[in-house]
């Protein structure tokens, strides 16, 4: 019984999504109350008066004490967590006992994520994203609704199966032979030929990557690229499996071919049945995953509300349309989040796809509304402090921008709308802070600041919103050019895609480590410098097998692994580096450790507290060792500082100085160039 909200603060929904028991629970509600022969209201005007009394008293508490509460369990046992994003409020609930406090936050951090890889600078003003999140127009609400209703359900499904979104980092495919000719491949042939083209509308391919399942083959990143960032390629990763869900018992190889291409000799005992000829394409656009529709509605007079988008038929989206998606991007003179980029997910067979993102010709346009939006935000801060508007060391003053702005809006031209609304915007602040008659640069000037950068976002959004009509929406790689992408991808790993299918599912196996370390069951290390992270296959369905068995005893010790993480989680959270636990027949041991370039082990120091309620511990949705490596790295200047993370499951049986000796090589081994070479 699960539920995700996004409220306006006058308790207008945003966004919702439940599961199907959730959606009983509050029709049951309103059919008991309901007379004799009238109908049902609109299940979102149900679950809109449902939450309004906690909209309303958690809007109240910050109006009138500036605080609020971000959880709370009700008798029945449902847990609620809120918290609020400027002026959406976002509620997660759980009342199956399936998911605790931390869970439904990782949730709503990670759609918060979502939003913003979708809707870039534009969830910096509040008024226009909930525009966005809430269109006026009923079916364009149906298909964005949806869209983020399948993208949470992709989410959820692989934080519940994968082990890469468990500990959400990146886990790249062991074969160093074809993913070296695969990155070879895509640097020579495949982007070059595109960036070449004249088909490419003067879109530039900076990345591209190759996916088999959740798993990477190969990257490449041209030589104009930023570094793509761990949250950003998460995230991309989700919505690729959105578009091309994996269907894990369908979309392996028969037998006959894992047998002629796998060559693992005697760990080839996986035996997965066909594949399926053609998929529907309806499947493009919504995973997979077993369950009945999100709203269905059988009663006959069941009277649908106007904007009720439960029985709308949405159209679905023109294939060749790449996706809008706003990433971060790390240049020389500093780091710019939410620019916009074009995502094209070409998928080349069931369960593997090719990635291709690229720089659109306006960009440009972005770093200078990101760098306008800084100032004025700055600015507003040191107003509301009551301090002097001085920029700090590096920084652009106001009269720098002021006059970088005014060029800016003539660049832009007086024939947009949204360029004539902040002239205006933009001339009424002049005549405040620089005038003589003005009021300078004082606490009044703090409304024409927050006016600022509402037009700078809405200059944004005409932008770079291809669904708002934005004049760049042919802007694009030809539909020619895509085919041709793809085409060649397809020639490049014919002979290989069933080995890739089998391999995706036994990546990496326990037996060539159980000789080495007799005891160990799992193992998971992640490099968090890097964002990437090795562990033996944990895949486990109805007619699979794995060196854990199969059925309840695989099952189990899954569980024991998904409950090692959320544990070491919550001692990280409290400042704790090392974590070892015995849990009846099992030995558990945790280790976060520090190392300079050269591999040299350096002096553990202490890390810092977080409080309950913080942004959870992780690289998606708020990526926690990116500055845990910042606030090291003080101490250390002058060196490049890596982080690394071991989780081991021993027999218990085993003695606790043989567990730890283990652990040590392990981490020694996992990392060693010979053996991964591409990690």
């Amino acid at each position: 019984m699960k539920c995700l909200l996004i409220a306006s603060e006058s308790a207008e929904v945003l966004f919702h999504w439940t599961d199907l028991e959730f959606q009983q629970t509050i029709q049951e509600q309103y059919g008991a109350s309901q007379e004799e022969g009238q109908g049902l209201p609109a299940f979102e005007d149900m679950i809109s008066t449902q939450f309004a009394p906690i909209i309303i008293s958690c809007s109240t508490i910050v109006d009138r004490q500036s605080d609020s509460y971000t959880s709370f369990t009700t008798e029945n046992n449902h847990i609620y967590v809120l918290h609020q994003f400027d002026e959406c409020l976002y509620i997660a609930v759980n009342g199956d006992g399936e998911e605790k406090e931390d869970d439904l936050r990782r949730k709503i951090y990670v759609m918060k994520k979502m939003i913003e890889v979708l809707f870039g600078m534009v969830t910096l003003s509040g008024t226009l994203l909930k525009r966005e999140l809430r269109p006026q127009d009923t079916e364009q609400r149906a298909r964005l609704w949806k869209h983020l209703q399948s993208l949470l359900e992709t989410y959820s499904h692989l934080r519940e199966n994968d082990q890469s979104f468990l500990v959400e980092a990146v886990e790249r495919l062991i074969h160093p032979t074809l993913c070296e000719q695969c990155i070879e491949f895509l640097e020579h042939r495949l982007v070059q030929q595109l960036n070449s083209s004249v088909e490419r509308a003067g879109e530039e391919v900076l990345h591209a990557f190759i996916l088999v399942h959740t798993k990477l083959l190969a990257f490449y990143s041209s030589r104009n690229a930023s570094t793509l960032a761990t949250s950003d390629l998460l995230a991309l990763i989700i919505m690729a499996q959105n578009m091309y869900p994996s269907n894990v018992d369908q979309d392996d190889p028969s037998p006959e071919d894992v047998e002629s291409t796998s060559g693992s000799g005697p760990e080839s005992f996986y035996t997965p049945e066909p594949s399926p000829t053609d998929r529907d394409s309806s499947d493009s656009e919504k995973p997979v995953r077993g369950s009945p529709p999100l709203f269905e509605f059988v009663d006959p007079d069941i009277q649908m509300a106007e904007d009720s988008l439960h029985t709308l038929v949405v159209s679905p989206p023109d294939p060749s349309a790449p996706r809008r998606v706003f990433l971060e991007v790390s240049l020389k003179d500093g780091l710019y989040p939410m620019m916009p980029h074009s995502m094209y997910c070409l998928p080349l067979w069931p369960g593997i796809s090719l990635v291709l993102l690229t720089k659109i010709p306006t960009s440009a346009v972005a770093m200078s509304v990101y760098k306008f939006l800084e100032a004025f935000d700055k600015l507003e801060k040191r107003l509301n402090e009551g301090q002097s508007p001085a920029a700090a060391k590096g920084q652009l003053t106001m009269h720098d921008i002021r006059g970088k702005l005014d060029k800016f809006i003539k660049a832009l031209g007086p024939s947009e709308i949204q360029s004539v609304h902040l002239q205006n915007v933009w001339t009424d602040f002049k005549n405040r802070a620089f005038t003589r008659g003005g009021h300078g640069f004082t606490e009044d000037l703090i409304p024409s600041c927050k006016a600022m950068k509402t037009q700078l976002c809405g200059v944004y959004r005409q932008c770079f919103f291809t669904d708002s009509g934005s004049a760049d929406t042919p802007r694009r790689l030809s539909p020619a050019l895509q085919e041709r992408a793809q085409t060649m991808a397809q020639d490049k790993l014919m002979n290989w895609k069933d080995f890739l299918l089998v391999k995706s599912k036994r990546n990496i196996t326990m037996v060539s480590y159980l000789e080495d370390f007799p005891g160990l069951i799992h193992f998971i290390c992640v490099d968090r410098s890097t964002g990437q992270m090795i562990a033996p296959s944990l895949s486990i369905t109805e007619r699979t097998t794995s060196e854990l068995g199969k059925g309840p005893v695989a099952q189990y010790i899954k569980s024991k692994v998904w409950g090692l993480v959320s544990t070491t989680r919550r001692y990280l959270q409290k400042g704790y580096s090392t974590v070892t636990l015995r849990d009846g027949d099992f030995y558990f041991c945790y280790f976060l450790w520090f190392e300079n370039e050269t591999g040299y082990k350096l002096e553990a120091g202490d890390i810092p507290t977080l409080p309950d309620d913080s942004a959870p511990i992780g690289m998606l949705a708020w990526d926690y060792y990116r500055k845990l490596l910042r606030y090291y790295s003080k101490n250390h200047q002058g060196e490049a500082v890596k982080c690394y993370e071991l989780l081991t499951i021993h027999l218990a049986v085993i003695p606790t100085d043989i567990i730890l000796q283990h652990c040590r090589q392990l981490a020694t081994k996992l990392w060693e160039p010979s053996r991964n070479p591409l990690l």
